[in-house]
């Protein structure tokens, strides 16, 4: 019976070893993008580092899929797999450089002794990283650590600032056709897509060059306590809301004229905005036509009465605060490139990396507001009476004008 319990002790203490090396793992995660040659270091799906790499040339190409960090290796020798023959130790010439992390096969992570060659298609299938680079992943990873290797020539993210870019990379290995509405698709996720042109993705497409385009902030929207599917969005100086679905909520009346760019209430009227088809308008005016305020509250636009909105003393942008709004709708200037990012070998400054690197965005100019011939009144438009179904507002549009403002 001792012996038993000492077997069992043994037992239950290389289990618990196992579980503790998993959870050490666990948490850790490596993900690696051959279009943008780059390879990401997540803890806790936050993405902690971020390495330009080289892979596979199109005719030996890198894998994808999910793998593991099988082995590790200091200072490891390479045979030449032509020649079995051909041993080299580590050293100066050794091209796996001074670190291995094997994932299957012949494939793995490793260094290089050719830093050159970082950011280019050039190996035979493995991922080549910048010596120092691969010395820091490798004390930073143990075996087990999870690696996926996909192919995305579409990334889509939020700046440590919360501005909404997006980047495309080549088709080096001919397996991603790319279209306008495929990105759309992507940038709808952030709820930005009716702020970029078509014609401006089809640019981005041909070049291909994984730069850096900026398309504003998005922020949820929260009104009387609800969530919105669709996003508040700050661009060229202007948080846009979605007029119609704030007009729906409230069980407002709306009409909005194309020849002059004026969205009517019964409370007032103010400039609107078509993009995409998508009415918006500047959340400044929210008292103007809702009789409502809003403002930034914890990265979300929240909209209430005047009293809700003291109550929960949210900065309002609607006429209470000209100074804060000003502030919290600080201009965006799209395509402007971090300069503290290196981004002249392979292209791949994604501004999430958390390595010392900072996204900085500069303001540009501030959209005029087409109202100022219009008095809240606005006798010019006409609106129709009669209300819809109950919900739901009556929206009347003036469509003898086909130019929108845009």
């Amino acid at each position: 019976m001792r012996l038993f319990k000492i077997i069992a002790a043994l037992f239950l203490g290389i289990i618990s070893l196992v579980e503790i090396s998993f959870a050490e793992c666990g948490s850790k995660k490596i993900v690696i993008n051959l279009p943008s040659r780059s390879l990401a270091l997540y803890d806790d799906n936050t993405k902690v580092r971020l390495y330009p790499i080289a892979i596979g040339r199109p005719s030996s190409t890198t894998p994808v899929g999910y793998f593991k960090i099988s082995s590790k290796d200091k200072n490891p020798t390479w045979t030449d797999p032509s020649n079995h023959k051909n041993v080299i130790p580590s050293g100066p010439s050794n091209p796996l450089g001074y670190r291995w992390m094997q994932l299957y096969g012949n494939y793995g992570i490793h260094g290089t002794n050719n830093p050159s060659s970082i950011g280019h298609y050039v190996s035979n299938g493995c991922i080549r990283m910048k010596e120092e680079n691969v010395e820091e992943l490798f004390d930073l990873v143990e075996i087990g650590t999870p690696v996926e290797i996909n192919y995305n020539r579409v990334i889509v993210e939020k700046t440590p600032e919360g501005v909404v870019a997006y980047y495309v990379y080549p088709d080096i290995y001919n397996r991603q056709k790319l279209t306008v509405d495929m990105i759309k698709n992507w940038l709808k996720g952030y709820g930005v897509e009716n702020f970029v042109s078509d014609e401006d993705i089809i640019k981005k497409i041909k070049a291909s060059d994984g730069a850096p385009s900026f398309v504003g902030k998005s922020n949820t929207i929260i009104l009387n306590g609800e969530k919105l599917k669709d996003k508040a969005v700050q661009f060229d100086g202007v948080m846009y809301l979605p007029t119609e679905k704030i007009a729906e909520k409230l069980e407002e009346k709306i009409e909005w004229n194309k020849e002059t760019g004026i969205i009517t209430t019964h409370h007032g009227a103010s400039a609107g905005s078509v993009k995409n088809d998508v009415l918006y308008m500047d959340a400044r005016d929210l008292e103007k036509l809702f009789q409502i305020r809003g403002g930034l509250n914890d990265n979300n636009f929240v909209i209430g009465s005047a009293e809700k909105a003291k109550e929960n003393n949210i900065g309002t942008i609607a006429g209470m605060d000209q100074q804060k709004a000003s502030q919290d709708t600080e201009p965006i200037k799209k395509e402007q490139k971090p300069e503290d990012v290196d981004n002249t070998v392979v292209n791949t400054a994604e501004p999430m990396v958390k390595d010392g690197s900072k996204t900085e965005v500069t303001t540009g100019k501030e959209e005029k507001r087409n109202i100022d011939s219009v008095n809240n009144k606005n006798t010019s438009t006409n609106v129709k009476k009669g209300s819809g179904k109950k919900g739901r507002p009556v929206i009347v549009r003036n469509t003898k004008n086909k130019g929108a403002l845009r």
